[in-house]
């Protein structure tokens, strides 16, 4: 019994220290300089993968969907800022083969650089260059199958760099 008491006591006094530096989950916080609705543009497309532009974007809005539906703007007009991006590089890497020449498994690699900019000002709020991440996927024997598992690797890539990208905007990192 004497140990349950200790147990909780160290929990709510655990409890209390977590809650008074100030810790919070990774995306908890406040947008940059009072900002309450964004509107997310197109992402511009600097690679050679096309679509790509819309692959990403249209993630980043459903991350700010799934986190905070009510901070997006439906237009321009409805923002107090606005959110752009640019995909800089996509890149592809063998990371193993069979044999000397021909690759089983193959990684792609994303660079973003993203900004959110006052809506009537242009000014800067908030800007994050060269977010990088990769994802491996399959090299198989059909080329069709190994265009559609990068594919894949891209859409997965693409939702981790926007989740990536919402803590940051909220944490203001």
């Amino acid at each position: 019994m004497l140990h349950i008491k200790i147990l909780i006591g160290l929990i709510i006094c655990l409890t209390i220290f977590v809650i008074g530096c100030g810790y919070r989950f990774s995306g908890q916080g406040q947008f940059p300089k009072g900002v309450e609705r964004i509107f997310i543009g197109v992402f511009e497309n600097r690679t050679t993968k096309t679509g790509i532009e819309r692959v990403v974007t249209n993630q980043i809005i459903f991350e700010f969907t799934r986190q905070r539906e009510k901070s997006l703007a439906g237009s321009v007009d409805q923002a107090d800022a606005v959110l752009k991006g640019v995909i800089k590089r996509i890149r592809t890497d063998t990371l193993s083969r069979v044999g000397t020449e021909v690759a089983n498994e193959r990684e792609v690699i994303m660079t973003i650089d993203v900004r959110l900019e006052k809506q009537d000002s242009r000014e800067v709020l908030w800007a994050a260059k060269g977010i990088t991440d990769r994802q491996p996927f399959d090299v198989a024997e059909d080329q069709l199958d190994t265009d559609r598992n990068e594919s894949l690797a891209l859409a997965r890539l693409s939702e981790r760099m926007s989740e990536r990208i919402f803590a940051r905007l909220t944490n203001d990192f």
